[in-house]
């Protein structure tokens, strides 16, 4: 069996599932950056043994690919969050030797996921059609960036250039503002957890069959799919483009009120509310012209314009005291300060704190899955380049000695 390498830790409520989902499963992994590693770290945390490859010299490029130039172990932050309950085999696969090694590894797998560039695995004697050869039962996972076909087949797999293909830019903002990029690498996140979906459906498929699968995703698809809504709507309509409302913008087909408003203190989150009930809630007299509910889209200008001025008027406490009780969907908008201090956040037992293996200490964000009611942890952090290369050889016998897993 394969080595178990996460260790829950229970809530006060729920004791840890006596075997994790994934426990006894092999996950051989060759991606770099966000996606790939994004599903590898899922199915990590879950129970699956992940075995990351890297280049001998520098590793995943994503070790120097720092967030607000924060450094732990001579690694970027971003690594260690990614790349957490893992373990470090380095290979250079451009000689023979090293991936032979790799090869033999790769015999043992039940999950192998890359994200290189089309043709590059099957350059390097790993693609698909070649792996199931020697492993039937493979799932054999990749990532690319706009698909395998078509004229971006080459192109850079990259977050914000996937946003800026996907339309997605001009969804955000309001209606005077250029294109706005989501604030994190959306792309690459909902790219990981379409591909952790894939390997799960194909693993249940395998329990069944005995068969394995090859499961792709790419950026574009993934973000063209986080827009289903709007995508299907603009393919239903008349052929206009998404109309950004002129102030509090929030949703391109969204009705008013939807937006975040400015109030004395703050600000304030309305989703969906009938206008004729929010002039009365708000003693808001302006807001009656708009009483008939399908003004709501025709009219969204004006009704985000006259309570852009009026909630400015009281705090956001006072507006919530009076929206909150009405069964309104309504929130205050809080900066992680205020996030990270409100029970809310605390209740969720949402952070854990993992330690490198030079000691060092960083409070990051858990699995945000819980089995059997327990929040899923573990204090393992990212590995050193190479640290369980030597472990992981005389495991699988990749030297000609195996030993016991």
């Amino acid at each position: 069996m394969n080595e178990r390498i996460l260790t829950n830790e229970a809530t006060d409520t729920a004791e840890a599932p006596d075997a994790m989902p994934l426990e006894g499963l092999l996950v051989v992994d060759f991606s770099q950056f966000l996606a790939g590693p994004s599903c590898s770290l899922r199915l990590a945390d879950l129970g699956a043994n992940v075995i990351k490859i890297e280049r001998p010299q520098g590793g995943d490029l994503c070790r120097q690919l720092s967030i607000s130039d924060q450094h732990l172990d001579n690694d970027s932050v971003l690594f260690h969050t990614i790349n957490r309950n893992k373990r470090s085999f380095a290979a250079d696969l451009k000689q023979p030797a090293d991936l032979d090694r790799v090869k033999t590894l790769v015999t043992h797998a039940d999950v192998l996921i890359h994200n290189f560039r089309p043709g590059v695995m099957e350059r390097l004697g790993l693609g698909y059609d070649t792996v199931r050869e020697w492993n039937p039962r493979v799932v054999y996972a990749n990532v690319t960036g706009y698909g395998e076909h078509g004229p971006w087949r080459d192109k850079p797999g990259q977050d914000l250039l996937a946003q800026a293909l996907s339309g997605i830019t001009w969804l955000s903002g309001d209606a005077a503002q250029g294109p706005v990029p989501v604030g994190v690498s959306v792309a690459d996140i909902v790219t990981g957890a379409h591909l952790a979906q894939g390997v799960l459906a194909a693993l249940v498929r395998r329990g069944v069959t005995g068969r394995g699968s090859r499961v792709e995703v790419s950026l574009l698809e993934s973000i063209l799919d986080m827009q289903f809504e709007q995508l299907t709507a603009y393919l239903r309509g008349d052929g206009s483009l998404p109309r950004r409302s002129a102030v509090n913008n929030a949703s391109v087909y969204g009705a008013a009120p939807y937006g975040l408003y400015e109030t004395a203190d703050g600000f304030l989150a309305i989703a969906m509310a009938p206008a004729a009930q929010l002039a009365q809630l708000l003693d808001c007299p302006a807001l009656e012209a708009f009483a008939d509910p399908s003004l709501a889209f025709s009219c969204r200008d004006d009704i985000k314009a006259t309570l852009r001025v009026h909630l400015r008027t009281r705090t956001a406490a006072a507006w919530l005291d009076v929206l909150e009780p009405a069964d309104i969907w309504c929130a205050r908008v809080q900066n992680y300060e205020e996030l990270i201090a409100h029970p809310g956040f605390t209740a969720l037992d949402m952070t854990q704190r993992i330690v490198t293996t030079a000691g060092d200490a960083l409070t990051t964000l858990r699995c945000p899955i819980r089995i059997d009611g327990a929040v899923l942890k573990s204090s393992r952090a990212a590995p050193t380049l190479g640290e369980h290369t030597d472990e992981i050889a005389a495991a699988f016998g990749l030297d000609g000695k195996e030993t016991a897993q």
